[in-house]
């Protein structure tokens, strides 16, 4: 637990954007000069001793060619909104997002619109669940600091 709140209070800044830039790289590897120029630092040094904070929090790993990765099966409390997906880092919530969207398009498509209770309460349902999980899903993207 105390390691949990550890990695937690060293992760912000520079050092978490660091950590996003690996992340994205995914097993790839990268470079303090490579970061450095993705982030626009002013030297290769300042990327270095931000990994080197990252490897004493255990969130990343140096590979036999001296490029850097992130290890598998962090918990770190700051990628739990986002899955990793083609690629990408996607939130959690766009997912349902979609999902609710999906739901909403098909039910208008299928059944027809009627002033009867169900179909206005159907309506209010759906609309909220879609409006909640597309705020929530473009908020954590602002969030995100890559």
């Amino acid at each position: 637990m105390d390691d949990r709140k550890n990695a937690r209070s060293e992760l912000k800044g520079t050092t978490l954007r660091v950590y996003w830039v690996l992340l994205k790289h995914g097993e790839k590897g990268v470079g303090p000069r490579d970061i450095t120029r993705e982030l626009g630092l002013s030297s290769p040094s300042v990327a270095a001793y931000h990994i080197e904070k990252l490897l004493n929090l255990g969130l990343v790993e140096k590979t036999d060619d001296g490029s850097y990765v992130p290890k598998k099966n962090i918990d770190a409390e700051v990628v739990s909104d986002f899955v990793r997906m083609f690629g990408m880092m996607l939130p959690r919530f766009f997912f349902y997002a979609i999902l609710f969207t999906t739901m909403l398009i098909t039910f208008l498509a299928v059944y027809p619109l009627r002033p009867d209770p169900q179909t206005v309460v159907a309506l209010i349902f759906g609309v909220t669940a879609c409006a909640i999980f597309w705020v929530e899903t473009l908020r954590v993207m602002r969030r995100r600091p890559f």
